[in-house]
């Protein structure tokens, strides 16, 4: 079967409805193991952005092994499957290892990031990657990409849902805020944007860069159903996607407050580590830090 041709629908059809409890001690140990991955990859590629990448991980980790993203590895291109867009490409880590643990692609291929001729990218590519959803990276464009999905759902009368990753220092982006206007005004609730609120960006803290102010307060006067949530805590991850797959009438943002770096300790709220490679011994040290 191609990827092209339909495909039967996975168990968990249901859209809007609650989800089982999932097991978070399991998802802890899939989040620990999704770092180490995110960090040995950025190691042999010398190059790449850790530190949203460790921040969003439990994030990413309730959202798709928790029983929210309807998806089929086996077949990437199933027209009722759930759409994720990374907005904020650059921590493409994280989606490809979890895309690798769901077996979207060899897990042996993630240790080629960012090579030449590689199909894991610097950021998410459609043409190469099996799994990606869009082509992401000049920030501001994801999320107008993600409306864009959630509208077309309606027009094709499909009930699946689309969550867009985005973070603060994305929403300096004047597009972010056209997104949210339009979001709004149509009334797009199958539409979910999950935002990375670490207060960091590549040259600095956020509040020193661009202050951004109550972003949650912003969304909610934009019209938006809007959450806040410890991004490291997944039940409350859990909930959180829960109560937005309720929401009638609006899209939906969860704001999630994280730490760059989460789970190694010398890059855990350190500016430094937005984007650069971990070396030889960083590395052993990080891999020690999340060991079982």
């Amino acid at each position: 079967m191609s990827d092209t041709e339909a495909a039967p629908a996975p168990a968990n059809t249901t859209r809007n409805t609650p989800t089982m409890t999932p097991d978070f001690d399991k998802l802890a140990v899939t989040a620990k193991e999704l770092r180490r991955d995110v960090l040995t990859m950025l190691h042999a590629s010398a190059s790449g952005h850790p530190g949203g990448s460790l921040g969003m991980t439990d994030v990413f980790t309730t959202l798709y092994f928790g029983g929210h993203m309807n998806v089929d590895p086996k077949n990437p291109a199933w027209e009722d499957r759930d759409r994720f867009v990374l907005s904020n490409g650059h921590i493409c880590p994280i989606l490809y290892a979890i895309l690798a643990k769901l077996e979207f692609f060899p897990h042996s291929e993630l240790i080629t990031l960012r090579k030449l001729g590689s199909n894991l990218q610097g950021h998410p590519d459609t043409h190469f990657t099996k799994g990606v959803d869009a082509c992401t990276g000049s920030l501001g464009n994801g999320v107008s990409v993600g409306l864009g999905m959630a509208l077309g759902a309606r027009i094709a009368k499909k009930d699946y849902r689309v969550y867009v990753g985005s973070s603060d220092g994305e929403s300096q982006e004047g597009q972010v805020w056209e997104m949210a206007s339009a979001a709004a005004h149509y009334k797009v609730d199958n539409l979910t944007v999950l935002i990375d609120r670490n207060g960091i960006q590549i040259d600095g803290f956020t509040k020193d860069v661009m202050d951004q102010g109550d972003l949650a307060a912003k969304y909610a006067a934009f019209g938006w159903h809007v959450q806040e949530v410890d991004g490291h805590d997944m039940k409350a991850v859990h909930a959180a996607l829960e109560k937005a797959k309720t929401v009638r009438g609006q899209p939906q943002m969860i704001c999630c407050h994280t730490l760059l770096g989460k789970g190694v300790s010398y890059m855990e709220n350190v500016p430094k580590w937005h984007g650069v490679a971990p070396s030889d011994d960083e590395l052993k040290q990080a891999l020690s830090e999340l060991a079982d």
